[in-house]
């Protein structure tokens, strides 16, 4: 994605069936019980499931996700809290 376009982050959340996400960097991990994202905000884990990509536009910085959204949290640094990569350790083995 290119570095010199600002993107606009937002998310939205249909029923809790389906969600649509903009600004996101990178699809860091993802499988059908949870995904984390890189958005322009933060690093973002979704929780959920049957989780299923449905759309992944790099171009447009747009992420689609269908399956039950349990629950969804913002990680504002991902390496410096030990107890934050213990859990994506265990989570993402």
């Amino acid at each position: 994605m290119k570095d010199n376009i600002s993107y606009n982050h937002s998310i939205s959340i249909n029923e809790r069936n389906s969600i649509h996400i903009t600004g996101v960097l990178k699809v860091d991990s993802f499988d059908d019980e949870e995904f984390l994202l890189e958005t322009n905000m933060g690093f973002l884990a979704i929780k959920g499931e049957n989780l299923e990509l449905i759309r992944l536009d790099t171009k447009d910085c747009v992420v689609s996700i269908k399956g039950l959204i349990i629950s969804m949290s913002y990680i504002d640094d991902l390496k410096k809290s030990s107890k934050q990569s213990s859990f994506f350790e265990k989570v993402f083995k």
